[in-house]
């Protein structure tokens, strides 16, 4: 594949915005070029054209390049249930979620919403996952398939669940550690795909299985670990009365091995001081899922608190918990959950967060997230001006920022112009 040269507006990063002011966090550049999947270079359109004169030119004019969003936390195989009616996080999983989960005993069906959600979430301009699967280790197959057969980057892994959960929904310790361990060997670290071992949480999980998982990720320290933690005060409460030994919730992780730096924890919103401490002091993730925190009731992620406090934060959808498949949206609320809290977030920002933060959290910042020489070209086009409301904004912006914030707060799959995975045009 010949090299390529693309030119327009390309938003690149030096630091994190959220270290010192947020709008000189990032530089705007002419042109990159694309070489066997990586960025190779980036500058000023003349110097690139001439020191890459065999380049195939794609000009995308006033529009704006960007790193890949990258979605930290989602759940797969609730495509088909996102924007389901009334519940919170109990209800919602007894009425909706295991319901639905169940019917991915079917390699078929799984097999199907796989393709499915991957070309919705492509359509929106995420680039790299993060997913539950269910129990059936057919499901993590499916999606790891569907993944690969894009070129994506792509985490994934069997949820595990021994207890308070649906007969045909459970496994054990001892089959959770031997199913995770297979498919965590026959998958992590192909091509682009990365296994994450995944209680689902505390909850659905007896000491047993929580140690079984902690041991295998001993044996494996390099994977991700993801889990939920702290969404509702109902759920807190319920850890509390189902281990009463425990010092918190996050203790129900840490005293069975599943608390550490490659450790994803989804929510984390009802977080007592010592949980905050200790999540800084090993720098594990937050992630935050603004949409779903909103639309199941389970309150308000303080951002600013937790980057104070030097969390690494990712930012996520929670598909379909969360309520659209669109980084976009999700940044939106992002900002709208900060307005409430207190803190504006600025638009360099937010976009952080759906890129190299997110990529940060998952240990991956050195390959995706923002756009420098050597990063693995994951890219997006956005279209500025994609609806009527959104151009009569932009055309009074006065720098990119404002240009931008329009699109963040009122985009959807419209401003999606170009996805380019792996350095292939593939939107």
């Amino acid at each position: 594949m010949p090299d390529t040269l693309l030119t327009g507006r390309i938003l690149a990063y030096d630091r994190s915005p959220f270290d010192g002011d947020p709008a000189e966090a990032a530089r705007l550049h002419e042109a990159l070029v694309i070489a066997d999947g990586h960025v190779a270079a980036l500058g000023p359109r003349a110097d690139l054209r001439a020191a890459y004169p065999g380049a195939v030119h794609r000009d995308m004019g006033e529009r704006l390049i960007t790193a890949g969003f990258i979605d930290a936390h989602a759940h797969y195989p609730q495509t088909a249930i996102i924007a389901s009616w009334g519940k919170r996080l109990i209800d919602w999983l007894t009425t909706y979620t295991f319901p639905e989960e169940a019917r991915f005993a079917d390699p078929t069906y799984a097999d199907e919403v796989a393709h499915r959600y991957l070309d919705l979430t492509l359509a929106h301009g995420t680039t790299t996952t993060v997913s539950y699967c269910t129990i059936h280790p057919g499901s993590v197959t499916a999606f790891f398939e569907a993944a690969r057969a894009r070129g994506l980057r792509a985490v994934a892994g069997k949820t595990c669940m021994d207890r308070n959960a649906p007969d045909d929904l459970r496994d054990t310790a001892q089959s959770a550690y031997d199913d995770s361990k297979r498919l965590l060997q026959a998958w992590h670290g192909v091509d682009r795909l990365g296994y994450a071992i995944t209680p689902r949480f505390a909850p659905t999980s007896t000491p047993e299985q929580l140690e079984a998982l902690g041991a295998l990720w001993a044996e494996y320290p390099d994977c991700l670990m993801q889990t939920h933690l702290a969404e509702q005060p109902d759920e807190v409460a319920w850890v509390a009365s189902l281990f009463p030994a425990a010092r918190d919730y996050l203790d129900t992780y840490e005293a069975h091995g599943l608390l550490g730096a490659r450790g994803l924890y989804g929510h984390a919103i009802h977080l007592a001081p010592r949980e905050r401490a200790r999540l800084a002091e090993v720098g594990a993730a937050l992630i935050h899922c603004p949409t779903s925190n909103t639309f199941i009731g389970s309150g308000l992620f303080d951002l600013a608190a937790r980057v104070a406090e030097d969390c690494r934060v990712g930012l996520a959808t929670d598909t379909g918990g969360g309520s659209s498949f669109s980084m976009l949206r999700t940044m939106a609320a992002a900002y709208e959950i900060g307005q409430i809290s207190g803190t504006a977030l600025h638009p360099a920002q937010l976009l952080w967060l759906a890129t190299a933060g997110s990529a940060q959290a998952l240990h991956l910042g050195d390959r995706i997230g923002t756009i420098a020489p050597g990063m693995e070209a994951d890219l997006v086009t956005l279209d500025l001006a994609s609806t009527p409301a959104i151009a009569q904004r932009a055309d009074r912006a006065g720098d990119i920022w404002s240009a931008l914030f329009p699109t963040i707060m009122m985009g959807d799959d419209r401003a999606i112009a170009q996805v380019w995975v792996a350095g292939r045009p593939v939107t």
